[in-house]
């Protein structure tokens, strides 16, 4: 499904809204796509992973540290501002199993200040929204919009 042509006004404004979290946040580039490979690890969306890893290494971002994402929580690797957004982005992403800890919110609060914790969420929000369309909509192996092709 071409779905950037059915509904090119809303992924505009959600492209817009990455564009604002990339360039206007103050934000770290690393620290942004380390939350979005996270985010698209745990959600198992193969096309967010390729992306998000190809942008930290464009970025100049060590191997270890990229391919170390989904065991963050054992490794030393990772500042702890780093370590509290993973947790932020591990909280967000996993919603579903209730509010967001209050440990989790305080850590995030000890290392990002009110605004950058909001833009932060937006981050996190975006790539799982981003995951989930990519995950339904996408033609490409594995996943809903492949179904049927060869």
């Amino acid at each position: 499904m071409e779905f950037y042509k059915l509904a090119p006004e809303g992924l505009e404004k959600m492209t817009a809204l990455g564009h604002y979290l990339n360039t206007e946040t103050g934000l770290e580039p690393v620290l942004l796509d380390l939350v979005r490979l996270l985010a698209s690890l745990m959600n198992g969306c193969e096309y967010c992973i390729g992306l998000h890893t190809a942008e930290l290494k464009k970025l100049h971002e060590p191997a270890g540290r990229i391919a170390g994402m989904m065991d963050w929580k054992g490794s030393s690797a990772y500042t702890l501002r780093e370590r509290a957004a993973f947790a932020w982005t591990e909280a967000v992403t996993n919603i579903q199993d209730g509010h967001a800890p209050d440990a989790v919110y305080a850590q995030v609060r000890e290392h990002f200040s009110e605004v950058e914790a909001v833009n932060l969420t937006l981050a996190i929000t975006t790539i799982n929204a981003w995951n989930r369309i990519a995950i339904s909509l996408g033609d490409y192996p594995g996943h809903a919009g492949a179904v049927g092709k060869a």
